[in-house]
């Protein structure tokens, strides 16, 4: 019989119910038991949904990123938070920061930020230092191994490997962090133990490293830790995600585990060589439904090559998504205007598991027993293969014949920067921000009632009119030197844009979280993309009319809509990027024509959409830098081109990054107290920067001396002339009673650095 088990489940609930629960408590609004009860309510009804499965998970859901989590179960969250008795308090602190408050004199850094390999999960990056001891807490884990029990017969905790936590971490001094792993490998020892003695046979331990380039002492790492784990009495099932194992494989097969998994989506190809490669004793799991895409599996294909395997493996062959599906959205019911034909298209978790479940009925009981399942699967995907919607020949025939050369700018920076320079006629230090402001309670629902047809366009336009007037005023007040409009009008940086582009649809309730409470609802890119009319215009040029400083025209990148949608799978995503391209620069360049003489094109997600192997970063850039370049490069040399990445590890891409040739980037390096611009010692980045300087993912608000602090720290590595200050990120997430004195301290501090200069 063929087992079935989940990586994962999404956390937030059908309704976002832990966003709200979360936003609550850290208003005090809800007492931390009312928040607990939210979470153990959560995971049941998320068990109940994954009730076919032979393994049920446990150990998936967190209160705010399952990274943290860990560091938590091993004793190792940050000595500054050591003063905060309250475990979940201090838990949250770690996370988000804490300002200085009658409780506390001193204000307390939220940990550093990162993505989570190539997905748009963002995870609390764990700290180590040469005082790092790990001490095991795993009250939090076990509670809810026995909640578990009560629901199902047979479950499965999931845990974080011990290499994997290593190497996701930083060190905070000159600590090598592998000589961490002896007393890190003794606490994971203790741990399996305690599951052991609390019923526990298998345990999934994740490992998703394996898929990346690993050098032998990584290598030597997975074998000391697993050689020592081994003695514990589980079962444990290491398991891989994301992409293929590569020169990892054998490694990975004879380490001694009692069952691997492995993608089966992304992997496809290493199917056949793992199963010759494991043990015969040892289980293989097989990720054979997409957690990371919204896209039904064709179930009648992936049957025909399953078949076989599972007459060779039997009971050996487990089945399971690829990977958590955390990526995706909860369910797809709910969805009522979606349209039917591309609904059909459509898989959200539930769904996923219902694929999953089909799967193993068809290998357990034969195929008639879900032959009407199979045969919908089959309609369904056959439509889309052949669907007008999805293909437009008008825009793949105009991608086709791009000239190259549109994707260069008409003078090099160092002139344009002249021309510019003499044009906006700046200060030093001059001070932005990266385009959004408070997105406050009026604005969503005034955009509601808007969509729901109670305001009328006209009073809906006028409102939104009335938003950015506000904005600007503030702004001027403030004494920003280049303004923004605010984007009250966008309810998401990627969604907005899809909402006004042939080629998309839209979920009401396709919600996926990024991280702790922030939640982002990914448009679905189904077919070909073009653009019908101005897509912004008709703001930009209204909030410059109010104003003489420069207003900056707010757009987001090709890439960054391509990485942060729900993408097709039918074509390379080099080809779906270069769509999007076109249809922005449309936008760009109509923006110049109306006097929007700067314009932002964000592309934060630009870093994330690497591959996982270095020797696969150079074709990805090739055509990622290239369509950047193809929206950004049409403009006149008087016309300013900004960009902005967040959150992301940049160093190893500087070189493609000043290929990009903005002629002012954006980045984040707050939570980092700008150590990732150490690489601007050994790279002469040639174009203007604004490191970020302060965390717009925290309550606390910066003071004039850390943000002096810090841009002299920048500018001991690059030119004062070429330093902006700015926020690491957009402003939506907070409130005004905290942006506007965060500005007002990063005006001041340019002041300050001015005259120091």
């Amino acid at each position: 019989m063929v087992t079935t088990h989940s990586l994962g489940f999404p956390r937030i609930g059908k309704n976002r119910e832990l966003k709200f629960a979360l936003e609550k408590y850290w208003r005090s609004e809800i007492s931390q038991q009312d928040l607990l009860q939210q979470g153990q309510s959560l995971r049941q009804a998320h068990w109940q949904l994954q009730n076919k499965v032979t393994w049920l998970p446990v150990g998936d859901f967190s209160f705010y990123d399952h990274v943290l989590d860990t560091s938590a179960l091993l004793g190792n969250l940050p000595a500054r938070s050591q003063n905060e008795t309250n475990d979940l308090d201090r838990y949250f602190q770690v996370a988000r920061g804490q300002s200085a408050n009658q409780d506390s004199c001193h204000a307390i850094s939220a940990g550093e930020m990162t993505k989570w390999f190539d997905t748009n999960y963002h995870y609390i990056v764990p700290e180590f230092d040469a005082n790092t001891a790990f001490t095991l807490n795993p009250d939090n884990l076990i509670a809810q191994i026995k909640q578990a029990q009560q629901q199902h017969q047979q479950v499965k905790p999931i845990i974080l490997g011990p290499v994997s936590y290593l190497w996701l971490g930083k060190s905070k001094d000159d600590t090598n962090k592998l000589d961490l792993l002896d007393s890190l490998v003794a606490v994971y020892e203790q741990l399996l133990i305690t599951l052991a003695q609390e019923g526990i046979e298998w345990v999934q331990i994740d490992e998703p490293i394996v898929v990346t380039e690993l050098d032998d002492s990584w290598h030597h790492a997975l074998k000391q830790a697993y050689f020592c784990l081994n003695k514990t009495p589980v079962k444990l099932l290491l398991t891989s995600y994301f992409g293929e194992l590569k020169e990892n494989l054998h490694l990975v097969c004879e380490l001694p585990i009692a069952g691997l998994h492995i993608d089966a989506v992304n992997g496809f190809s290493e199917i056949n060589k793992v199963v010759d490669w494991l043990p015969s004793h040892k289980v293989l799991s097989l990720g054979v439904i997409d957690g990371r895409n919204i896209w039904k599996t064709d179930l009648n294909s992936c049957l025909d090559w399953l078949e076989p395997l599972h007459e060779r493996l039997q009971d050996r062959l487990w089945l399971a998504p690829s990977c958590s599906l955390l990526h995706v959205p909860v369910d797809l019911t709910n969805e009522t205007e979606i349209d039917d034909d591309i609904k059909s298209w459509l898989a959200f978790a539930i769904q996923k598991m219902d694929e999953l479940d089909i799967l193993a009925t068809a290998l357990n009981q034969g195929y008639l027993s879900v032959q009407q399942q199979l045969q919908d699967n089959s309609t369904a995907i056959l439509s889309r293969q052949q669907s007008t919607r999805v293909h437009n020949l008008t825009v793949k025939a105009r991608t086709v014949s791009v000239d190259k050369a549109i994707a260069t700018r008409q003078s090099p920076y160092n002139k344009r920067a002249l021309i510019q320079k003499e044009h906006f006629n700046l200060p030093l230090f001059p001070t932005t921000t990266i385009g959004s402001f408070p997105q406050t309670t009026e604005i969503r629902q005034k955009r509601k009632s808007f969509r729901q047809g109670v305001l009328t366009e006209q009073d809906y336009h006028q409102f939104i009119k009335d938003e950015i007037k506000d904005v600007i005023e503030a702004q001027e007040a403030i004494g920003l030197d280049v303004l923004v409009h605010g984007e009250p009008e966008r309810n998401d940086m990627v969604e907005y844009f899809g909402q006004q582009l042939e080629g998309y649809a839209f979920s009401q309730f396709g919600w996926v979280q990024s991280y702790g409470s922030r939640c982002v609802k990914p448009p679905i890119l189904f077919g070909d993309i073009s653009r019908p009319k101005a897509m912004t215009v008709e703001w930009a040029k209204y909030a410059q009319s109010l104003s003489d400083k420069p207003v900056k025209g707010m757009l987001t990148g090709p890439v960054t809509i391509l990485n942060w949608s729900f993408v097709r799978n039918d074509q390379p995503h080099s080809e779906t990027c270069l769509q999007l391209a076109l249809a922005i620069r449309d936008e760009v360049l109509d923006l110049e024509k109306a006097g929007i003489n700067i314009i932002q094109i964000d592309e934060a997600a630009l870093r994330e959409g690497l591959p996982l192997r270095r020797s696969q970063w150079q074709s990805y850039l090739d055509w990622a830098i290239y369509s950047f370049k193809v929206t950004a490069n049409g403009v006149r040399d008087e016309t300013q081109i900004h960009t902005h990445m967040c959150y992301s590890e940049f160093n190893d891409i500087i070189e493609a990054i000043a290929e990009m040739d903005a002629d002012v980037i954006t980045i984040e390096t707050s939570r980092s107290d700008m150590v990732l611009l150490d690489v601007f010692n050994e790279f002469d980045y040639p174009n203007d920067i604004g490191p970020g300087v302060y965390d717009i993912h925290s309550p606390n608000i910066p003071t004039v001396e850390k943000i002096t602090m810090l841009i002299k720290k920048a500018s001991q590595r690059i030119p004062a002339e070429r330093l902006w200050l700015n926020p690491d990120c957009g402003l939506k997430t907070r409130g005004w009673a905290e942006v506007k004195p965060a500005l007002a301290a990063m005006v001041a501090a340019s002041r300050i650095l001015r005259a120091s200069i």
